[in-house]
């Protein structure tokens, strides 16, 4: 089936690594791909010097210890300088790196569920996961967490379940921000997820092509209304791979309709990220390529492509030059460098002897 048409940081110790002026991606291209290992092999590097390729997005399968990943991320860096590293690290059960150090985070729903008891505990708490989560990924060279979840916990969804802070969207509103003010302090930008809202449907759509049959102004009155009130703070955005056929036949990244409610009536400026062209719910625009310009035209700045390195090579081989080029498409890349930290990041050592870090992470263990 084819697509319808349609901080400043004020800490004085030494930093580990240094500054990266967001100026020096401005080249990069619209691509978001994966390595297979915990190092960089042949094949690795052919696709992210790839003039195409954008960024990488890490998994488990990336780590093994600290060290590993440090030193992975410093030659992910020194194979394109610029590049955007990212990972999907969120807490709770959609974590990543969770030994040898790694502090580990409360699922969202647990922060919600402090509100319920002290409003003023569960901001505080969120900030503190925020701010650690960030910095010790930055400790290890990654630059970009795909969080916070901004789906409504409707109790229907199990692929959001727990990842989501709560049913009321107000509250997710607030809690997000706290953890979104972490991340800033820790030098990491934010990127909220899935526009306009997964958290109602059943379906995953990692396997499966969820369709919510609400009405536009139920689910912007609901599921979408985080994204409104969240405004200018909301650097990053991540559609869901859901039809919502009261709107439009097409999935909402690959929706023009949708992706320009963003922009144009909740005055979102930042990055789009298409979510995984491999996922079965992307399958509806065709091949990995036509998803990816399917994707480009509605108004994605980046379209990520994961766990499948011959669909990432037919993707780099197949992408029409064309897209990486003109006033759009510079436009989002500027877009996208703008979301590599400005601040230096602390080696893992020395934050360990960091007093923010130190007071959050013993913050986060009386949960």
């Amino acid at each position: 089936m084819k697509l319808a048409t349609a901080t400043k940081n004020t800490n004085q110790t030494k930093p580990a690594t240094k500054t990266r002026h967001p100026a020096a991606a401005g080249l990069l291209g619209p691509v978001m791909l994966d390595v297979v290992g915990t190092t960089l092999a042949d094949e690795d590097l052919r696709r992210i010097q790839h003039p195409l390729t954008g960024g990488v997005i890490l998994f488990a399968r990336n780590y093994k210890n600290r060290q590993q990943l440090t030193a992975l991320t410093a030659a992910l860096h020194a194979a394109k300088p610029g590049l955007l590293i990212a990972v999907d690290h969120e807490g709770g059960r959609v974590q990543r790196f969770k030994s040898d150090g790694f502090t580990h985070l409360p699922a969202m729903r647990r922060l919600g569920e402090l509100w319920e008891q002290e409003v003023l505990g569960a901001s505080r708490m969120a900030t503190a996961a925020g701010f650690v989560l960030a910095a010790e990924l930055r400790a290890c060279g990654v630059d970009l967490s795909f969080t916070p979840v901004l789906d409504l916990d409707f109790g229907a969804s199990s692929v959001i379940g727990d990842r989501a802070f709560h049913h009321d969207r107000r509250v997710v509103t607030l809690l997000a921000k706290s953890l979104n003010h972490g991340l800033m302090l820790a030098g990491m930008a934010n990127c909220g997820k899935h526009f306009p809202g997964h958290g109602f449907v059943q379906a995953d759509s990692h396997v499966a092509i969820p369709v919510d049959p609400r009405q536009r102004k139920e689910i912007l009155a609901s599921d979408a209304a985080p994204y409104d009130w969240l405004g200018m703070s909301l650097a990053a955005v991540m559609p869901a791979h859901v039809i919502y056929p009261a709107v439009d036949p097409n999935p909402a990244g690959f929706s023009r309709k949708w992706l320009n409610i963003l922009r144009r009536d909740l005055g979102f400026q930042g990055v789009i990220f298409s979510d995984d062209l491999s996922m079965e719910g992307a399958s509806v625009a065709g091949s990995v390529v036509d998803g990816a310009v399917a994707a480009l035209a509605a108004g994605c700045d980046m379209v990520l492509i994961c766990n499948s390195p011959d669909k990432a090579d037919q993707l780099l081989a197949g992408l029409p030059p064309r897209s990486r080029q003109g006033a759009k498409m510079a436009a989002s890349a500027a877009r996208v460098a703008a979301l590599l930290p400005v601040t230096p990041a602390l080696d893992w050592p020395t934050l360990q002897l960091d007093s923010r870090y130190r007071s959050a992470r013993e913050l986060l263990q009386t949960l």
